[in-house]
């Protein structure tokens, strides 16, 4: 008989190691790691889970199992086979579907070297794997230049050389082998080749250039200048090759770097294989969030992943912030100079990769793109929804005359112009922006509930505390206070303000939370703005036409009714008059307009 889940957990040790939570059916749901096995498996059941996804998964769990190991850095790599293994539905996984390739020394007597994606384990070196083909190619392509290496799957024993076997190539003629095939090359003049072929791949280039320099230098002094220049082209091929890699100080050597940027939903982890100060590997990978995971924990286990898949034996790990990976890892988080230069430089990377993405998710995927930033926003914005619909008010009375206000309406992050609305202030005397904010926002609330419309989950206001506050006392009296989230956005710093909160939220000024506040808030200063200036010379054109004896008000209306502006009105010909408002009213509007031209 299985025993209850709570006996499970109160007989569980207090070691470390890995536990795996399955559901009804046996299936297995997920596979965590812990330094003390009953403290953190009782955790998932004794508190109440803010994310949905993780209530989910406690309400799924029938059984547990778990294993012991010596060590946290066991439980890491346990943790770690176990979900590429069973790739549980709340683990988190990093996607990454590709074989990469490799660069082969082969096991053999004068070894090839050349690019495979197929690991064999014959006893031949593989250095890698290289996310760009183009650098693994670019690095085949240099060693080419510098060194005459056979490309022939010949079997050279001594044997079969001494039995003259082989003939001469084209290869040889040209100039790319020295035919170690017809024994013209010796096996230790060869294998000192490629003993510094190894170490170019590692990123140090102290032996080839030596030995480079040296071969220059007696051919020098032996009068032959011509080969001399070819050894001279060589060491220039290799220094520009050394100075493009070398990315921090030399001395920095053998060392994985880290960085993780991180969003609502995903997670961006970037990682440099640092020798000799050069960078020999670099890649990122995307981590989907599962159980709202924290940045501490994707890294965690991301570190241990791309460790494996790299085949990583550094023992010192520089990151941007603290994370547990047992005691035989050395874990730096550098504060200044070349260390923290290359941890910033990684960061970088991870922020490119995520700007590329969010590039690639709006083209191919704009459903995704969406429910991320409303995500996104919900997080950086403190909200219980997501601002799925959004309004965003704005005062325009320039000099004081025509005051007007505008709303701007923004759906799934996006302008909705058809539901943009203007509002001429009708209750308030002179330039009030607080009243007059009071007034547009009462008078757009109480429309929506007469007319049973669907209200915004978010309202922003364009102005600091006291606008704010305006728009608040009108949501008050429409009883919406606490159905409808308002913040104001201030100008001068970008600060966002609540109600009754006088300690304002600054966002990430490149924050895409803050880019479609912004938006907003420009979008319906604009759009004010063109809404005062089509009042006021409206007004202009109705006291000139005023102005014009026999000209009355309702000639005036038709006029700006079929001609639409001032100017259309004034560049108006007779005939187009005539047909509009009469022979007689016509022409006296004309003969005006042509006496001032």
């Amino acid at each position: 008989m299985q025993p209850t889940l709570e006996i499970q957990i109160k007989t569980l040790p207090t070691s470390p190691g890995v536990y795996q939570y399955f559901d009804a059916e046996d299936k297995i749901l997920y596979v965590g790691k812990a330094k003390n096995l009953k403290k953190r498996v009782a955790s998932y059941f004794n508190k109440n889970h803010e994310n949905g996804k993780t209530r989910v998964l406690v309400k799924k769990i029938a059984s547990i199992k778990h294993i012991v190991v010596n060590t946290e850095t066991d439980a890491l790599l346990l943790e770690n086979n176990l979900i590429k293994k069973y790739q549980p539905r709340y683990n988190v996984m990093l996607k990454d579907d590709k074989t990469y390739p490799w660069i082969c020394i082969k096991k053999e007597r004068f070894p090839r070297i050349f690019l495979t994606r197929n690991v064999i384990k014959d006893g031949s070196e593989y250095f890698g794997p290289y996310t760009s083909v183009r650098t693994a190619k670019a690095l085949l392509d240099l060693i080419k230049e510098l060194y005459q290496l056979r490309t022939c799957n010949y079997f050279l024993s001594a044997e079969n050389i001494s039995s003259k076997k082989y003939k001469l190539c084209l290869e040889y003629h040209i100039g790319n082998c020295k035919a170690p095939c017809e024994n013209l090359q010796t096996e230790e003049n060869y294998a000192k080749g490629i003993s510094e072929i190894r170490q170019i791949i590692k990123g140090d280039f102290k032996e080839a250039l030596k030995t480079f320099s040296m071969l220059m230098t007696n051919y020098a002094d032996d009068m032959e200048f011509e080969m001399a220049q070819k050894i001279k082209d060589k060491l220039s091929h290799l220094s520009n090759y050394q100075a493009k890699s070398t990315v921090v100080n030399p001395s920095i050597n053998n060392v994985d770097v880290f960085s993780l940027i991180s969003d609502e939903s995903y997670g961006y982890v970037n990682f440099f294989k640092i020798m000799n100060g050069s960078i020999i590997q670099s890649h990122t990978s995307e981590i989907k969030k599962k159980l709202d995971e924290t940045d501490k924990e994707l890294l965690e286990l991301a570190i241990v992943e791309i460790r494996q898949r790299f085949n990583s034996q550094s023992n010192e790990i520089y990151v941007p912030f603290q994370v547990d990976l047992g005691e035989d890892l050395k874990v730096i988080i550098p504060k200044l100079g070349d260390k923290k230069r290359i941890v910033e430089l990684s960061i970088r990377n991870a922020k490119y990769y995520r700007q590329e993405q969010f590039k690639q998710i709006k083209i191919v995927d704009p459903d995704r793109h969406t429910n991320r930033i409303m995500a996104q926003m919900k997080k950086d914005l403190r909200l219980s929804k997501e601002p799925r619909h959004i309004e965003c008010f704005d005062n325009s009375n320039i000099q004081g005359t025509h005051p007007v206000a505008a709303c701007v309406v923004f759906k799934n992050g996006k302008a909705s112009k058809k539901d943009y609305r203007h509002f001429n202030i009708k209750t308030v005397e002179g330039p009030d922006d607080f009243a007059s904010m009071e007034e547009v926002v009462y008078r757009r609330y109480r429309r929506l509930l007469e007319e049973n419309e669907p209200l915004p989950q978010l309202i922003i206001v364009d102005g600091g505390k006291g606008q704010l506050s305006s728009a608040v006392k009108s949501l008050d009296v429409l009883g919406l206070r606490n159905k409808i989230a308002i913040i104001g956005i201030a100008k001068r710093l970008e600060e966002i303000y609540y109600p009754n909160d006088s300690i304002p939220l600054y966002l990430d000024k490149k924050s895409e939370s803050l880019k479609i506040i912004q938006q907003l808030r420009n979008e319906a200063h604009r759009f004010g703005i063109t809404h005062h200036r089509n009042r006021r010379s409206k007004t202009a054109i109705q006291t000139e036409l005023e102005l014009i004896p026999g000209i009355g008000q309702q000639t005036i209306v038709t006029l700006l009714q079929h001609f639409r502006s001032t100017k259309r009105v004034i560049d108006a010909s007779l005939q187009e008059l005539i047909d509009v408002i009469g022979d007689s009213r016509a022409k006296k509007l004309y003969n005006y307009y042509q006496t001032k031209k």
